[in-house]
C-alpha cells in the first residue's frame, strides 16, 4: 500500500464534488480504463475526477481502485503556472454513514503545473475491501466517491535571466553638430531604447577629469528605471550587463574604436566608457577626417545584453 497516505473516516461529506455510480458491475464489464467525471469549479480553477475501476496500472494500482483529480482548461494560464492543492478524496461507507477520507499525510500538497495536470491515489482502496458489501462501500451495486479541493493561497514568483546576443535596435548613431562652438562641459544624446531600458551617450568635448584639455571623453549610460510596468517586467533596481563597442566614425569609412567592453550597469555604476577616447590633437587633425562639416559622429553597438524577467502569479484559496 502507498506510504505517506492518511486514511480516516469522518461524518462531513465532501465539500466540492460527489460522483455516484449505479450498476457499478456493468461499468467494470465495459472494460473502460477510466471514467472521467464532469467539470466542476472551485478555488478559481476547473477540475474533473478520473476513476480507474480496475486501477491505474501506471500508479501501482493493480488490485486497487484509483481516483485522480485533473485540472482542466489551462490553455490560457501563463507559462510557469503552478497551483498548490490540499487534496482529499472520499469513498462513502453507506452502512455507517461515514466517509473514508484519503489524503497525503504530514500536510503534504499536490503541485499542479504544465508537467503534472493529474494527481491522486493509485491505491485509493483495495478491490477486496471495496467489493466486500459488509464494509459498506459497494451496496446494491452502487457506490459514491467524492473530492475536496483546497487551493492554497500563495504568490509564485520566478526569475529568468537571458543573455541576448545582438539585441534589437542595439546600434545607435549620434551626430554632434557645430562641434567647434560647443562650450559646455558635456553633452548628452537623445535616449535610445534597448532591452526595456533607455540608454544615452555622454560626450565631454574637452575631456573629463584628468583628461580635461587632453582628450575627448565618451561614456555609455543607462537609465536605472525600467520604462515598462507590467505583469512580466524588468526589475528597476537590478544590474544590466552590456558587452558594447564605442566608436567614432570619420570620412571614407574611417573609424576609431576599442575592443568590446563589458560592464554590469546599475544604479550605483550607471555609466562606462573612456575618459581618453581620442586625443584632441588626433581629433583636430583634419587629415584624420573625424570632424566633417563641423560635426562628429559617435556610435555605440551593444553586442550582448542581459534581460531579466520576473513572473508573478497569484492563486486564491477556497475551502
Amino acid at each position: 500500500m502507498e506510504t505517506g497516505i492518511s486514511r480516516r473516516k469522518r461524518d462531513l461529506p465532501p465539500a466540492h464534488y460527489k460522483l455516484k455510480i449505479k450498476s457499478y458491475s456493468l461499468l467494470i464489464q465495459s472494460e473502460a480504463e477510466k471514467y472521467d467525471s464532469g467539470v466542476f469549479e472551485t478555488g478559481g480553477h476547473k477540475w474533473s475526477l478520473s476513476l480507474y475501476p480496475n486501477g491505474n496500472k501506471s500508479s501501482s494500482g493493480n488490485g486497487y481502485i484509483s481516483l485522480c483529480l485533473v485540472i482542466e482548461e489551462t490553455d490560457t494560464y501563463p507559462h510557469g503556472w503552478e497551483v498548490l492543492v490540499d487534496l482529499k478524496l472520499f469513498v462513502f461507507d453507506q452502512i455507517r454513514d461515514k466517509y473514508l477520507t484519503i489524503q497525503d499525510a504530514d500536510g503534504a500538497f499536490r503541485r499542479f503545473n504544465e508537467m503534472n495536470t493529474e494527481w491522486g491515489f493509485g491505491q485509493l482502496i483495495s478491490e477486496e475491501i471495496f467489493n466486500n458489501s459488509s464494509n459498506g462501500y459497494l451496496v446494491n451495486d452502487s457506490c459514491l466517491f467524492g473530492a475536496e479541493v483546497c487551493v492554497i493561497n500563495h504568490t509564485h514568483t520566478w526569475e529568468s535571466l537571458s543573455m541576448v546576443k545582438e539585441p534589437r535596435n542595439g546600434t545607435f548613431t549620434w551626430k554632434l553638430e557645430n562641434f567647434s562652438t560647443l562650450n559646455k562641459t558635456s553633452y548628452v544624446s537623445p535616449a535610445f531604447l534597448v532591452g526595456e531600458r533607455n540608454w544615452f551617450l555622454t560626450v565631454y568635448p574637452k575631456g573629463n577629469g584628468t583628461e580635461n584639455g587632453k582628450s575627448l571623453s565618451i561614456f555609455l549610460k543607462f537609465e536605472s528605471l525600467s520604462i515598462f510596468l507590467k505583469f512580466e517586467d524588468t526589475p528597476a533596481n537590478r544590474a544590466v550587463y552590456a558587452d558594447h563597442i564605442l566608436r567614432m566614425l570619420g570620412m571614407l569609412n574611417k573609424k576609431k574604436e576599442y575592443a568590446s567592453d563589458k560592464h554590469w550597469f546599475s544604479a550605483s555604476s550607471n555609466d562606462w566608457g573612456y575618459p581618453s577616447f581620442i586625443s584632441l590633437k588626433e581629433l583636430n587633425n583634419a587629415s584624420n577626417g573625424f570632424i566633417v562639416n563641423d560635426t562628429i559622429t559617435i556610435e555605440v553597438e551593444i553586442l550582448v545584453l542581459s534581460e531579466i524577467k520576473v513572473f508573478r502569479s497569484e492563486n486564491t484559496e477556497e475551502a
